[in-house]
């Protein structure tokens, strides 16, 4: 049994969305000084990479109005890196202005969810994104890109793997540093995860790609195994497994970082993560939002 996992990487770096793409679609307003010590407990339990939050309009995404004030009264840690997710050029001069130092833009693979979501075709998207790009690096800003829908659509079914592989190239033209591929409804399977990430493995490095899942068919951490045996060793996850999408109808919430540091742990694959601490940062979040925390590792270790 042990052959089976013996080529897989041997660390992964987590990727821990849940201030931001965790709480985006929650009802129940969370405040601003919880947010912070939601982040502050993230950064305290080892997590490398902590999205945390979006400069979109306050309008569309009223949980993430207080952006700002969060990024400002977070406490950074030496050697965890703080991205915020930005729509436009006035959204890259909010995260500039609140002491941002690395941004995510975002894009999909289908053309319906992608004007449904932003109101653009993908063309026009990635048009968007050039000069938000090209402004970050030049203030040395690392920039990180999203392409949701990457593996099916509520709109559009099943999306062809060519057709993500060419929206990853052009993003790649416009000098984005890491590509994450979203399972945004929760549709993908392992065969399916192998066979994209085996097509997007010839145009990129696997230092530079990310894996995002949905675990809306219970199949994230089967599909996570899969992009290991890839040889992919970036995976985005969200404490407490919060999440969803307000564009994408069923979409339950994102693989759950305490499920996935107690898989990885389990087949010794290095994270620098404490679970514990991780369970300690979804606590604080537990008693405010209006349903239980999805994880089950969660349930589980709170459950006595």
């Amino acid at each position: 049994m042990a052959e089976l996992f013996a080529a897989l990487p041997k660390r992964v770096t987590v990727v821990e969305v849940g201030p931001r793409d965790g709480l985006q679609n929650e009802h129940t307003l969370i405040p601003t000084d919880r947010k912070v010590a939601f982040i502050d407990a993230l950064s305290a339990a080892g997590l490398p990479v902590i999205e945390t939050t979006s400069m979109v309009s306050p309008a569309s995404v009223p949980q993430l109005a207080d952006g700002e004030e969060v990024m400002r009264a977070i406490e950074r840690r030496t050697g965890v890196r703080y991205p915020v997710l930005v729509p436009n050029e006035r959204g890259l001069e909010r995260a500039r202005a609140a002491g941002a130092q690395e941004i995510a833009v975002f894009t999909a693979a289908s053309e319906t969810f992608n004007k449904r979501n932003i109101n653009a075709s993908i063309a026009q998207s990635l048009e968007r994104f050039a000069p938000v790009v090209a402004q970050a690096k030049q203030h040395d800003m690392r920039v990180r890109g999203y392409i949701s829908t990457a593996f099916g659509c509520p709109y559009e079914g099943r999306i062809r793997p060519a057709a993500v592989v060419d929206v990853m190239v052009r993003l790649l033209e416009l000098q984005i540093d890491e590509i994450s591929i979203g399972d945004t409804i929760g549709v993908a399977t392992p065969s399916q995860v192998a066979e994209l990430s085996a097509l997007l493995l010839t145009r990129v490095d696997a230092g530079r790609l990310a894996l995002h899942f949905h675990d809306t068919r219970g199949t994230a951490l089967a599909n996570v195994v899969a992009g290991l045996q890839s040889g992919v060793a970036i995976f985005d996850a969200a404490a407490g497994g919060l999440g969803g999408c307000p564009y994408a109808p069923g979409a339950s919430g994102n693989l759950a970082t305490e499920d996935l540091i107690y898989m990885l742990d389990g087949m010794g694959i290095e994270t620098g993560v404490s679970l514990a601490g991780v369970v300690r940062a979804s606590s604080l979040l537990a008693q405010l939002v209006d349903h239980p925390l999805p994880s089950k590792y969660y349930q589980a270790a709170t459950s006595a």
